[in-house]
């Protein structure tokens, strides 16, 4: 039996641009990369070599502090640059795909009798480890740690975000596999959240405790069902996964092989034929979006949805943890008196000459314009109304920025990540970067005190 949850408080960003429901293979990429800005926190470690051989799932480095956690490569091939930044630190690695692919296979345990400490060296010897993060810090996830429970959502709620119950038919098979290893990693629950309107392949899973959820942005971020089903507190800590990465790690568990194919939605109102593509983790974002084609020449691309994601060249690479690519105007024009007139083209969350919420169904066409420049904070009071958890976000920031480690204690930063805030940086008239003050504010946190 489920539980429901409704979210009342938020923002639902209709944008125009959404994925139709139709996956086409994309082109393969002559060079896939891995992004090591996508580990955060991690020290690597090379294990291979500039011009070494690779096949796909064989350890590319390993991070400094747990040797035994792994990361290994998508595809077979050649390792053909090692991109460095200052003090030589590593910030990506490319490598040329082979034309036939070579997998490296790992020996398949009986998930009914294999134990916790079995499978947790299984993953992290396999390369699925990473896909598990935990809170606090929003980090990849201690193994020599347990957490009180694990969290899936399977409701995406983020603009023009995939649609999980539907990359998700037919897998139902690598899903449960994946839920019966996390079962032992656990003394509690593995929650799973649903959409409450809809008929999702997580609905149907043995050993979860399942969650409905319904409302508006960020109902479907996993913070905000933590925050309602079974809070943080400090000295606790809570596992995170995100549903295509359970499919990969469940196909692990049952062949041996990690298979870094992922669905991915490619959205946004530059795209003149948005859908979903079969790929693979770090390929040529140019290897699909092109395949769609684009409205002009003048757009961002972004890995991942228009909140959270980051700002990607359009030769650029697939994220590790991204299973959508936005690609929407680039808003480097001004609109003249912009600031003084009626506004009928954009969502605002006050009513203050902007007239969306009369019409909170329909569609815009917005670009990366941030409307304003970054100022002072601004007391408006609508952090809160799109804000649903149980924490106050405008004094969470303030303790964030001026480094106070007890009020980002007691203010509840152990429960949230960056990407809680996307919201409120959104709505926020002072342009300031909210998920970049939460994300050193739990830098700061987790090095002063673990």
């Amino acid at each position: 039996m489920s539980k429901d949850i409704r979210i009342k408080k938020g923002l639902n960003i209709n944008l125009v641009g959404a994925a139709e429901k139709t996956t086409s293979k994309a082109v393969l990429s002559n060079v896939y990369a891995l992004k090591l800005d996508d580990f955060h926190g991690i020290t690597p470690k090379m294990l291979v070599k500039k011009g070494a051989e690779v096949k796909a799932g064989e350890a590319l480095f390993y991070n400094k502090n747990i040797e035994d956690m792994l990361f290994v490569s998508p595809v077979s091939g050649e390792l053909i640059e090692i991109e460095r930044g200052a003090r030589r630190r590593i910030l990506t690695l490319k490598i040329l795909a082979d034309k036939t692919q070579k997998q490296i296979e790992h020996s398949v345990s009986d998930l009914n009798t294999v134990t916790a400490k079995e499978i947790k060296a299984s993953l992290l010897q396999s390369g699925c480890w990473p896909f598990i993060k935990q809170r606090p810090y929003d980090v990849i996830a201690d193994p020599n740690t347990t957490p009180k429970s694990i969290f899936i959502s399977g409701h995406n709620t983020a603009p023009l975000a995939a649609d999980y119950n539907y990359v998700l038919q037919g897998k139902e098979k690598e899903l449960q596999a994946a839920i019966s290893a996390l079962t032992k990693l656990t003394p509690g629950k593995v929650h799973v959240s649903v959409s409450a309107g809809g008929s999702s392949p997580l609905s149907g899973l043995n050993g979860i405790e399942l969650h409905k959820v319904s409302g508006p942005h960020p109902a479907g971020l996993v913070g905000t069902q933590i925050n309602k089903i079974d809070p943080i507190n400090k000295g606790e800590l809570v596992w995170t996964i995100a549903p295509q990465d359970l499919v990969i790690m469940g196909e692990y568990l049952l062949t041996g092989k990690f298979n870094a194919e992922r669905t991915i939605a490619l959205v946004g109102s530059s795209v003149k034929a948005p859908k979903y593509y079969k790929t693979k983790i770090g390929t040529e974002v140019a290897t699909f979006l092109y395949g769609s084609g684009v409205h002009g020449e003048n757009f961002r691309v972004i890995n991942g949805d228009v909140l959270t994601g980051s700002k990607s060249s359009q030769d650029g690479f697939l994220g590790f943890y991204n299973n959508t690519v936005s690609a929407i105007p680039e808003g480097d024009d001004y609109d003249f008196f912009g600031w003084n007139k009626p506004i009928f083209n954009k969502i605002s969350a006050t009513r203050a000459l902007t007239f969306s919420w009369l019409t909170p169904k329909k569609k815009f066409d917005l670009n990366t314009n941030t409307n304003g420049e970054h100022r002072a904070f601004v007391l408006t009071g609508q952090f809160e109304k799109v804000f649903p958890l149980d924490i106050y976000p405008m004094q969470l920031l303030k303790a964030c920025m001026y480094k106070d480690l007890d009020e980002m204690e007691q203010l509840g930063l152990y429960e949230v990540a960056p990407e809680d805030f996307a919201l409120t940086e959104f709505v926020d008239v002072s342009k300031q970067p909210h998920q970049q003050i939460i994300r050193e504010g739990l830098d700061l946190l987790q090095k002063e005190i673990g």
